[in-house]
């Protein structure tokens, strides 16, 4: 019987499920990660807020997270008066 199932022709559906087992990603295997949230929470107020790079305040209170004092850099100065 197996050699009968192999001369015999595959019917349309049959193909289509061949097709479908054998398909690659377009984009090649996902990669799986735990879900997590990025947020900080403010000291003062206690309000959160998304993380992202170059948050210096909070939103609702004020609170400065990070105090930059700028110095004077190669091409940049503090002040045009030289």
């Amino acid at each position: 019987m197996p050699e009968e199932e192999k001369k015999r022709t595959q019917s349309f559906l049959e193909k289509l499920k061949e097709k479908a087992l054998n398909q690659q990603n377009y984009g090649g295997d996902g990669t799986f990660e735990e879900a997590r949230m990025e947020v900080r929470d403010c000291p003062n107020c206690g309000a959160g807020r998304a993380y992202r790079d170059g948050l210096t305040a909070c939103a609702y209170c004020g609170f400065s997270f990070m105090d930059i004092k700028l110095t004077d850099g190669i091409h940049i100065k503090k002040s045009n008066n030289s």
